[in-house]
């Protein structure tokens, strides 16, 4: 059976940055309020005519580019994304367009925070059935259509941006995506929710908060057990890019003593799913991780769902 592995990444972010400052001038906050609750101290803000997929194929771009792959070998596009505007055409089907890609399957992934971990299983299992043999895998969300701006406990948290990854069979031995763990706790789903005319988003952060650094380590460690691979031995560790107070330490309870942890949060804010490929493309444009070496890529949230695997970096 043919595996698979990343062979590129690529990211997009706005050019206008918030900074906590500015925050305080729409809401009663200040920059030591923020950076104490969940460490942001910056986040990007896309413009009225920046939407979900036009940053998702900026993204897609970067990495097809990077890949050497021909825009007329992906045969399958994946967006995680849940705040695309319109139903139909899908994001993905208009990335796809904005690229002049050939005949790929499209397909929208609405799992919140976790979409692009679910959608890079997805895309390796596909792969793997011989459904696919390139596949365009792309987190991208418009985080700040969705926010309430006289809500100072949500609105210091959201940013946009979107991140991608070229995706590609391999006949190696040694599988470059490994097997995914994810699930979910349908009981609380309603922790973190966008609903409403207009929707709108909320959670209860507390719950998250207690859920995420109680019960997220023992699953990412299980995650690490799936690939055979010991925390100790990871080189990276990418967990959603949600609060600076859940990374640290949810990564420290994990046990990857040596792997370098991103915390892209700090300057992005909470991307949702768009935060891991985001963050995972920043560290490897930086060679802050080895190609080849294994990295931890986690992912939490909306749904109160979670989905991680172990790959090689490209």
């Amino acid at each position: 059976m043919t595996g698979s592995r990343v062979l590129a990444l690529g990211h997009y972010q706005p050019s206008r940055v918030l900074t906590n400052d500015d925050l305080a001038q729409l809401v009663e906050t200040d920059d030591a309020w923020i950076r104490s609750r969940v460490g942001i101290r910056t986040r990007h803000i896309a413009a009225a005519d920046e939407t979900v997929d036009s940053m998702a194929a900026e993204a897609a771009a970067k990495a097809l580019a990077t890949s050497g792959v021909a825009p007329h070998d992906i045969d399958l596009v994946l967006v995680a994304t849940c705040t695309a505007a319109d139903r139909s055409p899908n994001a993905a089907a208009r990335v796809a367009a904005r690229l002049g890609l050939a005949a790929p399957a499209t397909m929208d992934i609405n799992v919140v925070c976790s979409g692009f971990t679910h959608a890079l299983a997805t895309a390796d299992h596909a792969i793997r059935a011989g459904s696919a043999r390139n596949a365009l895998v792309i987190g991208a969300e418009k985080f700040t259509d969705v926010v309430d701006w006289s809500d100072r406990t949500t609105c210091v948290l959201v940013g946009d941006g979107a991140g991608a990854a070229v995706v590609t069979a391999s006949e190696e031995p040694e599988p470059g995506i490994g097997p995914v763990l994810w699930g979910s706790v349908p009981q609380m789903g309603n922790a973190v929710r966008i609903e409403g005319e207009p929707a709108r988003f909320a959670q209860e952060g507390q719950t998250v908060y207690r859920w995420a650094t109680t019960q997220l380590p023992a699953i990412a460690r299980q995650v690490c057990e799936r690939s055979g691979i010991r925390p100790e031995d990871l080189a990276g560790v990418v967990l959603h890019q949600a609060n600076l107070r859940i990374i640290e330490p949810v990564a420290e309870r994990i046990g990857a003593v040596n792997a370098v942890v991103a915390k892209d949060v700090v300057d992005s804010g909470n991307t949702s799913a768009a935060s891991v490929p985001l963050a995972l493309s920043k560290l490897v444009e930086r060679r802050e991780i080895p190609s080849g070496a294994p990295v931890l890529l986690f992912a939490f949230g909306g749904n109160l769902s979670y989905a991680g695997q172990v790959i090689r970096c490209p």
